[in-house]
This record gives C-alpha cells, structure tokens and sequence, in this order.
C-alpha cells in the first residue's frame, strides 16, 4: 500500500519522518544525492575526502555541459543567405556568409534567409514542375472595362530585398505578394478595354502591374524586390475562342486589304501625277512655241512692210521669186534657161528626180532609225548646173534693166 494512499503506511520516504506536517530537510536530501553519486564513482559513504571528490565530479559535469551549450551557438551561414539573429524573439543583427557564433538557444536563435534566390510566384495558373501549366479560374478569369471577360495568367519573378525585413514585418510575404499582384492585375485589366489587353496593351499593363506591386511592397516594407513580371497568356475564354479567332481572322482579312488598297493607291497616283504635270509641261511648251512664231511672223511681216514701203517693185518681185522657188522646190519639173549658154547639157532626170525628192524628204521631219539608215543623195554630175541659180539670174538682170 503506498505511503499516501489513505490507511496506508504514512512514513515519509525522504526523510522517514512518520511526521506528516513537516517538510523534508534539505540537508539531509542533498547528502542523500551526493552519497548515490559517490557510490557510482566509488567513492565512500562518509569522509570529507569523499564529498570534496563528489564535488569536483559536479563541477567537470557542469562545465562540459556548459561547453557542449555554448559550442551549439555556432553556426555557418553560405554565400547567397543571411543569418536573422532574435534574443528572445526581439531581432539582434543580421550576419553574413561565414562561420558565426550566437547565444544558445533558448536564448538567441538563427533564421537563414535566401536573398539571392530567385522566387516565384503564379496567377491564374501552376506550372507543377514541368508538367503542363493547370489553369486556376478562379484566379485567371477576369472582367475588362467593355464588359467582356478574359482568362490572363501571370508570373512574377521576385528577390528577397532585405532579411530582416522579409522575417519579420510581414508575418507571410509570399501570401501578401500574391495578393497584392492578383489586386494589381485585376485594376489594371479592369481599366483596359479586350482588345486593348490581347493586342497591344500587354507591355503596358505589365509595366503597370509591376509598379504597383512594388509600390505596395515597399509601403508595407516587406524586403522585397519585383525582378520581372511576364503574361504568360492572354486569351478569350475557352468557350469563345473559336467565335474569337475567327473573329480576329476577319480583322486581319481587313487589314490586309487597306494594306493592298494603300498600296495600290502609292503605285497610281504618283503615276497620274507625273503623267499630268508632263502633260501641262507639254501644254505649256506648245503655248511658248505658239507665241514664239506668232511673234516672229509678225516680226517678218513688219519688216516686209518696212522694205515694201521703201521699193515696192523690188520687193514684189522678190516675193514672187521666194514663192516661187518655195514651190518649185517641191516638185520634180526642171526649168533651164539656155540662152546664156551654148553648151550641151547631159540631164539625168532619173538621178534629178531621186536628188529632189531625197532634198524633199530631209526637209521633213523623220524618225531616229530612218535617219539612221538613210541612204546618201545621188551625186550630180560635174557639168550640172542648178536651174534655180539661172532664174535668179535671169530675175535680177530683168530687174535691173526695169529700173
């Protein structure tokens, strides 16, 4: 029967005091504990020799136990990580790569921190270690400012900034990084109209949700950095997508066609327009040349009238030989005046005729190639006189003998 139970025996195994009410001597405890000890070293039951050795035990006990807790202060931080050191959960300081000493616990303790890591975190999907990413609606699916909804998935790439700051402000900054990214994406896709999203706004919503994110974390001085943020994908709802690209396929085939119709319109119309200004170039030499030989008749004219007025009969007569010669010039008749020459003449009017019609044909304007591939005149025969030099002759000498 145990010594407390009631009726049992009352007899105190501490002290062996049958008396309950006293309390133990601690005398007579603590010589208890050394003789058990002295009994496992082998050491007596009573001589001071004895104690005094008991006590020296104590104490090589007790100082390799205090060496062993304070040789488990050290620690060892690698390259990339920072040691946070808390005394009693208060933070210390913060240490860096090497060998490193703190107060035991459960004094002080060591969180390591990563900063150079590159971090992770996904909105709207979960890549799951290189397996195909797994959409997340609930995250992915999002309303744009025309009412329409689009399914976005984003990463972003951060940096722990500050070890301290990443232990100990925020109690889960990863969480609240989400968070504030999920919040930034939702704005900024809500302002944006669909299209606006798909096509060419995608640079500009991600530099948007980045400095916010980064503001936001800065404000609740998380001790991290935004490295990069990145749309994954941007897209129309599974449900819509065929409507949507045949959508966009339309809005392609209409650009395309401005594009050839734009093209088409650079190709005529500066053709048009050198056409045009030829033409007035055209006109506008016509007009001058028109002028020009306006002006000179009248100019001949009046001159013709000046020397008319001076010698009629002269001038008559040499405008008829002028008309004359003119149109005789144009045909193949021969006139000869013999009478001032006894000599017998040898015409060939065949080599005559070929020489006044090649002289015709010269005076008349003629394409390149025929003048290139003229043939010479036939040449006269020395003794051949032209008949035009003996009526200007004949036209002087009656001239004369009329003045």
């Amino acid at each position: 029967m145990s010594w407390n139970e009631p009726g049992g025996d009352k007899k105190d195994p501490w002290s062996g005091r049958k008396d309950q009410n006293n309390p133990p001597d601690l005398d007579e405890v603590v010589r208890s504990i050394q003789e058990k000890l002295g009994g496992l070293f082998g050491g007596g039951s009573g001589g001071g020799s004895s104690n005094h050795a008991s006590s020296a035990v104590l104490g090589l006990v007790a100082g390799g136990a205090l060496i062993l807790w304070g040789l488990s202060g050290l620690y060892t931080v690698d390259q990339g990580t920072r040691g946070v050191v808390t005394r009693f959960g208060a933070y210390v300081e913060t240490t860096g790569p090497g060998l490193n000493w703190h107060m035991p616990a459960p004094i002080e303790r060591v969180e390591i921190v990563n900063v150079e890591q590159q971090r992770f975190i996904e909105i709207g999907y979960r890549s799951g270690g290189g397996q195909a990413m797994g959409a997340v609606p609930k995250e992915s699916l999002m309303l744009t400012r025309d009412e329409n909804i689009v399914d976005v998935r984003l990463a972003v790439q951060y940096q722990v900034k500050d070890a301290k700051d990443f232990a100990f402000n925020v109690h889960d900054p990863m969480s609240t990084l989400k968070q504030a990214t999920e919040s930034a994406l939702r704005g900024a896709v809500g302002a944006s109209n669909m299209d606006f999203v798909l096509t060419e706004g995608r640079t500009e919503i991600v530099a948007q949700i980045a400095t916010e994110i980064q503001a936001v974390m800065d404000a609740y001085k998380a001790g991290i950095i935004i490295k990069s943020v990145n749309l994954q994908d941007v897209q129309p709802p599974e449900q819509v997508q065929g409507a949507f690209e045949d959508a966009i396929k339309s809005r392609e085939d209409k650009q395309r066609l401005i594009n050839e119709a734009e093209a088409y319109s650079n190709d005529v119309i500066p053709r048009a327009r050198g056409a045009a200004s030829r033409l007035e170039q055209e006109a506008e030499g016509y007009r001058q040349r028109a002028v020009a030989q306006a002006e000179g008749d009248t100019s001949r004219f009046t001159q013709l009238l000046t020397e008319y007025k001076k010698a009629p009969a002269v001038t008559r007569q040499r405008m008829f030989i002028e008309t004359m010669e003119g149109v005789l010039d144009k045909t193949s008749n021969v006139f000869v005046d013999v009478k001032a020459s006894g000599n017998l003449m040898y015409l060939p009017l065949d080599k005559l005729g070929s020489a006044i019609a090649g002289s015709t044909a010269a005076a008349q304007p003629q394409p390149a190639a025929a003048i290139a591939h003229e043939q010479p005149a036939a040449t006269l025969p020395a003794p051949f006189r032209d008949p035009r030099t003996d009526i200007r002759a004949s036209a002087r000498e009656r001239d004369v003998r009329g003045r």
